[in-house]
């Protein structure tokens, strides 16, 4: 007899309700994006994506530099991760009993490990903060000490651990109370010192290199704080959830400084293949062996969908691809190409300041031009709300240049640069020549960006 129960289509679907989207979002979801979106003109819609470029439904192509906030490692829709994940769904394997081994998160371990010889086991969850969640309960644990110490303008996440770590104001506020914590400067080694000496350190938690405003820690830095941490018998957690898997031109960034060898490690985002959330927490034996010091303890830390076997397929796509395509060498020689082009500008344009970064996570900061009239409208932005400029920049680069990039941080007249690590030159090519374009508009002095920023300020001063 013929099986009448009606299935579920998901391309019908889509069909029917997809252009409801923006207003499915404002009714159920966070209604404040839709509108952050149509006041931006972002309110884009795009029929399918691969690699670095989406496109819409008029067939036209738009370069992504933003990588799902660095998740889209690969670009989108990697052939190889597709694949694999066909491929798992298809074994029907017994997945997340609970109460046996299987072999996929063993051997994505063992991958993950390879590339960091010093450390010896992993802990797998499901997104970047729950890895920096895992990294500060296993170093409170296994020091027996309470305090966390972070950097000013840090970001780890938006739980409720991990934001006691955040560096940003913003983030924090109505949420406390929050875990014992301090902030110190990045670099500032004595102010760490200082901490030390209270005797209730039980780590540092730091991303070599900072995503609000892409500031590198200075050279040595992490060196010296570790040796500071391992005497005061404390820890250095690494955050390499934006960092690591190749985007600053090493397979972690911690790797550009010789000596560094974190005692905790938290990687996430590119490591999904966009596909399927996973986090990782890597650590030194001791640690874990503490943390798991029994088998009454065998789940005192652990995560529902932790190790499931799409994350892990997906995870061992990813790594096999970044071996047979090169894609760490790719991110270093691209990202050294798009920087030094860029920062060729830096003497062109008076409102663009600097250009920095390592590897495909290149930071482009404006300021305070010299000439009377272009100071006068960059003061009309400042005295609104500081960020003004950099989202004048962002807005133009996709409306006319169809460039998709990011605003670093509130605040900040910053934008950061992290691109799928697969781009080449034809991609930097695109990118700087839509980005001299906005800079000649911007130096103009008149035009539709100046409008814009006008409309940008009206809308500043009506939501204070």
């Amino acid at each position: 007899m013929k099986d009448e129960r009606p299935g579920f289509d998901l391309g019908r679907l889509l069909a029917e309700r997809g252009p409801e989207r923006y207003e499915l979002h404002a009714r159920h979801l966070n209604h404040q994006l839709p509108r952050m979106l149509h006041t931006l003109g972002f309110d884009k819609v795009y029929e399918r994506a691969e690699g670095a470029h989406f496109w819409d439904a008029e067939g036209n192509d738009y370069l992504d530099m933003l990588a799902g906030f660095g998740v889209m490692g690969l670009g989108r829709h990697h052939p190889v991760v597709r694949k694999a994940l066909h491929d798992v769904l298809d074994a029907s394997l017994a997945d997340l009993t609970r109460f046996d081994c299987q072999p996929l998160p063993g051997l994505l371990a063992e991958k993950l490990l390879a590339h960091s010889p010093h450390l010896d086991r992993v802990f797998f969850g499901n997104s970047g903060t729950e890895a920096v969640e895992t990294a500060l309960k296993f170093a409170r644990y296994a020091t027996g000490k309470p305090r966390i110490l972070y950097c000013d303008h840090a970001f780890h996440g938006l739980t409720t651990g991990s934001l006691s770590v955040n560096g940003e104001k913003g983030f924090r506020d109505g949420f406390a109370p929050l875990l014992p914590d301090t902030s110190i400067a990045l670099g500032d080694l004595d102010a760490l010192r200082r901490e030390l000496k209270r005797g209730d350190v039980a780590g540092l938690v730091v991303e070599p290199i900072q995503g609000k405003g892409v500031h590198a820690a200075p050279p040595g830095f992490l060196r010296e704080a570790q040796e500071l941490l391992h005497r005061h018998k404390a820890v250095l957690i690494a955050d390499e959830v934006q960092t690591g898997l190749g985007r600053t031109g090493d397979f972690y960034a911690y790797q550009h400084e010789e000596g560094v060898e974190p005692d905790l490690l938290c990687i996430a985002k590119a490591l999904s293949g966009g596909y399927v959330p996973v986090g990782a927490t890597l650590g030194k034996d001791w640690i874990f062996k503490r943390v798991y010091s029994s088998m009454d303890r065998v789940l005192v830390h652990s995560a529902s969908f932790g190790s499931n076997a799409q994350a892990m397929a997906a995870g061992l796509a990813v790594l096999a691809v970044m071996e047979q395509e090169e894609t760490v060498a790719n991110a270093r020689r691209t990202g050294d190409l798009l920087r030094e082009r860029l920062a060729a500008l830096v003497g062109r344009y008076e409102l663009l300041h600097e250009v920095r970064g390592r590897g495909l996570m290149i930071g482009i900061e404006f300021g305070r031009p010299s000439s009377l009239g272009l100071r006068s409208r960059w003061t009309m932005l400042q005295a609104a709300r500081k960020g003004l400029f950099a989202q004048m920049v962002v807005v133009p680069l996709l409306q006319k240049h169809r460039i998709l990039t990011q605003v670093s941080g509130d605040h900040l007249e910053v934008i950061k640069l992290i691109p799928p690590l697969v781009i080449g030159e034809p991609e930097v090519d695109r990118f700087v020549r839509a980005f001299t374009a906005v800079m000649d508009d911007a130096h103009s002095g008149s035009g539709l960006m100046w409008d814009f920023g006008r409309t940008l300020v009206k809308q500043a001063v009506a939501n204070r």
